[in-house]
């Protein structure tokens, strides 16, 4: 319920700020408003909701793994509907390969909707595993192989976002803001995805052996 709410919130707001520069399309050049300081207010309302969605997780969870878990799922679930309610509003995206404007810090995150959507798919899926484990098997079973692949993956979809305008960014902020990606770097988002789902389909394998020895109910 946390995270359609906060969903809604979400799509509202970017509503209005798309609707206040004029483009309910966000693929275009100069991501942040320049007027009346709302670029700084956009920057610390990005990291005040990854603050909320951590807390979120910091309430339901009874240890740090559990936090961790609850908070990656409320995460995954209010990303979903997220674009979910902003087709509702907005009628954008028309296709899931339309491209959005992810994240601004440390610089903007450029991608087609879907990238964000499938990452978001194995956070739910990893985040309802270790709930489900881990106070059966603790820890939820994830070896340092396991958790590097993650990392690993997580490196090379953040490359894939943000390469152009980390590459901008050397010509100053300017540059940055009047970055337009032309193609997304699928040859390293999408080994990115699969090495990141290592751990989860891991842990999904935990989770069958658990159901098999009937230690883990439904």
């Amino acid at each position: 319920m946390f995270s359609v709410a906060m969903a809604w919130v979400e799509s509202a707001v970017v509503m209005d700020l798309r609707v206040l520069e004029g483009r309910l399309q966000p693929y275009q050049p100069n991501p942040l408003p320049h007027f009346g300081g709302l670029s700084q207010a956009e920057i610390i309302r990005e990291l005040a909701t990854l603050v909320m969605l951590l807390a979120v997780g910091g309430l339901a969870g009874d240890r740090p793994r559990t936090r961790l878990a609850y908070s990656a799922f409320a995460f995954g679930l209010w990303d979903i509907f997220y674009y979910l309610f902003l087709i509702l509003l907005t009628g954008w995206p028309k296709s899931l390969l339309n491209w959005d404007i992810l994240f601004l810090i440390p610089v903007p995150w450029w991608g087609p909707v879907i990238a964000p959507i499938a990452i978001s798919i194995l956070m739910i899926a990893g985040g309802m595993l270790v709930i489900l484990i881990d106070p059966r098997a603790r820890p939820a079973c994830l070896s340092v192989w396991f958790l590097a692949a993650g990392w690993i993956g997580a490196g090379l979809m953040f490359y894939a976002f943000t390469a152009d305008a980390l590459a901008a960014s050397g010509r100053g902020l300017e540059a940055v803001r009047q970055l337009l990606p032309a193609a997304f770097r699928w040859t390293v988002f999408l080994p990115g995805w699969f090495l990141m789902a290592v751990p989860v389909l891991a842990m999904a394998w935990q989770a069958v052996r658990l159901y098999k020895k009937e230690k883990l109910k439904p």
